[in-house]
C-alpha cells in the first residue's frame, strides 16, 4: 500500500485498524498477567476481553503524557480483576456450591510449581507488585500507576514480598530435600 492509498482509508476504518493493532500487541501480556494472578483461564480470557471493551469505550480518556498504553491497559485489567474477584468471593460466601473448586494438575517442573505456590501465598497487594515488576518487566513507576499507589509503597511491598518469598522458598526447599 503506498502513501496515496492510505489517504483513501476512511477515518473510522483507520481507528479500527489502530484498535486491532493495540489489541494484537497487548492481549497476550495482559492475559499472562491476569492468569498468573487468578490462575483461572476462563476468568482471565473474560477479563482481557472486558479490558479492551472498556478501553474502546473510554479511549478518549487515555492521556499519553500520564502513562504508556501498556500501563493504562494493565491498570484497567487489574481494576476489573479486583472487582470480579471481590464479587466472586461475595457470591462464594452466599452460595458456595456455585463456584467451582480449583483443580490441581501435576507438572513435571517442581521448581516452577514451587515458585508459583510461593507467589500464590503472598498477600494480594504484594503478589500484584511482584507479578507486574518481575513477570511483566514494568518499572516501579508504571506499577505504582497501575495499582494507584505511591512509588515508595511499591518499593516497600516489593521488598517485603521478596523477603517473604525467600522465607517461603527456603522453608519449602528444606521440606522437599528432607
Amino acid at each position: 500500500m503506498n502513501f496515496n492509498e492510505r489517504e483513501s482509508i476512511p477515518f473510522e476504518k483507520s481507528l479500527a485498524m489502530t484498535f486491532e493493532t493495540i489489541y494484537l500487541t497487548h492481549k497476550d501480556s495482559l492475559y499472562r498477567f491476569l492468569f498468573r494472578y487468578t490462575r483461572d483461564e476462563q476468568l482471565s480470557i473474560d477479563l482481557v476481553q472486558d479490558t479492551f471493551v472498556k478501553f474502546h469505550k473510554y479511549q478518549d480518556r487515555y492521556d499519553v503524557t500520564r502513562a504508556s498504553l501498556k500501563t493504562y491497559l494493565f491498570k484497567i485489567g487489574y481494576q476489573l480483576m479486583i472487582n470480579k474477584l471481590k464479587r466472586r468471593a461475595k457470591w462464594q460466601t452466599l452460595l458456595p456450591f456455585l463456584i467451582k473448586k480449583e483443580e490441581f494438575s501435576f507438572n513435571d517442573c517442581v521448581e516452577k510449581m514451587t515458585i508459583q505456590w510461593a507467589i500464590k501465598q503472598l498477600p494480594e497487594k504484594q503478589r500484584a507488585v511482584i507479578l507486574l515488576t518481575y513477570y511483566h518487566d514494568m518499572t516501579q513507576e508504571d506499577t505504582a500507576n497501575i495499582l494507584d499507589i505511591p512509588v515508595g509503597t511499591v518499593k516497600s511491598r516489593l521488598s517485603i514480598a521478596i523477603k517473604r518469598l525467600r522465607d517461603l522458598l527456603e522453608g519449602h526447599y528444606d521440606e522437599i530435600t528432607q
